[in-house]
């Protein structure tokens, strides 16, 4: 038996070279029960490990609201994305 495939739009809510800026989101976005991950980790293999390229923290887009009062209550408001 074929399930019908669930579509969540996924989007960009923080851009940085920053693992520990990183690691607190996760740890932020886990304890809220958030479905996330984190794009472009494997970048540092191309670039080098010169830490150029920014890894994006992706967020589910029905929750981006709760998200984004999650990382402002959190401190860190100018790390999100527009």
């Amino acid at each position: 038996m074929r399930y019908p495939a669930t579509v969540v739009k996924m989007i960009e809510i923080l851009r940085t070279n920053d693992p520990v800026l990183i690691s607190f989101v996760e740890s932020l976005l886990k304890e809220a029960k958030i479905n996330h991950f984190v794009a472009d980790s494997n970048m540092s293999i191309l670039e080098g490990s010169l830490g150029i390229l920014g890894r994006r923290i992706m967020v589910d887009g029905d929750r981006e609201d709760e998200v984004r009062q999650l990382l402002i209550d959190a401190g860190i408001e100018q790390e999100l994305r527009d």
